[in-house]
């Protein structure tokens, strides 16, 4: 039976190499986070201060697979067909986003935002990287420290003008924990279809993390009704090009929406439903109070703020607002419409502007001691497998 000896030492062996390859991939900065702190301040921060009506709103899609060259394809639609759906419910800004690949506008360049999302870890810590020259190949393969999640937002941010965290609630091993600590992205991707709610946002805001937000399709199947036009984002920009994409994303002048799948199958009826969706009339802040006016009447509009407390309520109503107490850390909206739309607003937040420009922060710190303890102990491990691999055979 030597056959099967080798067999098992043939199996043995790869299990061992793909355990080389999680730990070669681990090498990681340690960091000291700073504990949960509520932002403070005076003043409130308005993420709409810049916008311009006459430049209200665009839609827009940031997360969109298309096919690529190669065997390793999610979707088996060119960049041409699938803006070919998008057209069809008036998108006036799409760009594709593939895994590790940056994929040139069909039709205008100008729209190219040189933007992939970047990972190919096990847990689907993914993030879209704005901005770019190339791609970056590496990442962790098992991404489950807190360090190891910062340290790639962080060369990612080195090398791009924005990152966002894509689809927290589907990315395994990502806790509440993280969003306590993490830092250095711009955006954070919502409601990825298991909620409304966007409980980690509102963790992440909770502890003085300041974000922005978009709710992307992260479409694979423009043919299907129920994958595409279901989340938008609505920009106040000029234009589709890449420096006031950059510009109005970095400063906060959208809002997201969820869309239900109008027809359920029936494409007219999806296309009619989605020529007629309420949005944003104003927003903005008066005072020590954010305000919402919306175009059309909502069942409910919600006033959100510290650990996800409902701060104020407006039933059957087209418009809110709501004086921030001293007490209120920050506060966003949502509105919600009897046909299933949601829509959701960026945050108002606390600071001072004498001394901040805006809420966003950076206090994380490398631990050089854990550092170096990490990085031995995985260098350690590492000549531990190859020694084995080699005593085997």
């Amino acid at each position: 039976m030597k056959w099967l000896k080798y067999i098992l030492k043939g199996l043995l062996t790869v299990v061992m190499i793909a355990l080389l390859a999680i730990v070669v991939t681990s090498v990681s900065l340690i960091y000291n986070f700073q504990k949960p702190t509520p932002f403070r301040g005076n003043d409130i921060f308005n993420p709409y201060r810049n916008i311009s009506k006459e430049h209200c709103w665009k839609r827009a899609n940031f997360h969109t697979h298309t096919r690529v060259e190669g065997i390793l394809n999610e979707c088996d639609h060119t960049a041409e067909q699938t803006l070919d759906y998008y057209e069809k419910f008036d998108y006036d800004i799409v760009t594709f986003s593939n895994h590790n690949e940056l994929t040139v506008h069909p039709t205008e360049p100008s729209q190219s935002l040189n933007l992939y999302e970047h990972g190919y870890n096990i847990c689907k810590f993914h993030k879209l990287v704005f901005g770019c020259t190339k791609v970056n190949r590496f990442d962790h393969l098992l991404p489950i420290f807190t360090s190891q999640k910062q340290f790639l937002i962080d060369m990612l941010s080195r090398e791009s003008d924005i990152v966002v965290l894509n689809h927290p609630l589907r990315t395994h091993a990502m806790t509440e924990r993280d969003f306590e600590r993490l830092e250095g992205y711009r955006i954070v991707e919502l409601d990825s279809g298991k909620s409304t709610e966007n409980s980690y946002w509102d963790t992440a805001l909770s502890a003085g993390i300041y974000s922005f937000a978009l709710a992307n399709d992260d479409l694979h199947y423009p043919d299907r009704t129920r994958a595409i036009a279901i989340r938008s984002n609505f920009l106040c920009t000029p234009s589709g090009s890449y420096q006031d994409v950059c510009r109005t994303l970095n400063e906060g002048g959208y809002y997201s929406m969820r869309v239900p799948d109008y027809g359920g199958g029936d494409w007219q009826a999806k296309i009619e439903g989605n020529s007629t969706l309420p949005q944003i009339k104003s927003i903005g802040v008066s005072g020590q109070s954010p305000y919402i006016a919306l175009t059309e009447v909502a069942d409910s509009i919600v006033v959100t703020g510290q650990n996800h407390t409902t701060l104020a309520v407006a039933y059957s109503a087209d418009s809110l607002g709501y004086t921030m107490l001293p007490k209120d850390s920050y506060s966003r909206f949502t509105a919600y419409f009897g046909g299933g739309e949601v829509i959701y607003s960026n945050p108002f937040a606390r600071y001072n502007a004498e001394s901040q420009s805006t809420p966003f922060r950076t206090t994380h710190s490398v631990n050089i001691v854990l550092t170096a303890l990490y990085n031995a102990i995985i260098a350690l491990i590492a000549a531990l497998l190859i020694y084995k691999i080699v005593k085997l055979w």
